[in-house]
């Protein structure tokens, strides 16, 4: 998860969503959104502009873990 954050950091993934979310709340008001509405509308712009340089670099570590020993 570290990796994830660290990687999404650098590509500026972070700052992208931060300004979805100021976009969303300014264009509903902050008084007219909850919580769970914002997570509802970003989420999936979130998941979806995850940049696939990062997805193929954590998926590679994952099955390297997967078939390296256990000690």
């Amino acid at each position: 998860m570290e990796l994830l954050r660290e990687r999404l950091v650098e590509s500026g993934w972070k700052d992208e969503m931060k300004a979805l979310c100021r976009e969303y709340i300014k264009k509903k008001g902050r008084n007219n959104i909850t919580i769970d509405d914002l997570v509802h509308v970003i989420t999936p712009k979130g998941r979806a502009s995850i940049p696939d340089p990062i997805k193929a670099e954590l998926l590679q570590r994952i099955r390297t873990f997967l078939v390296s020993p256990t000690l």
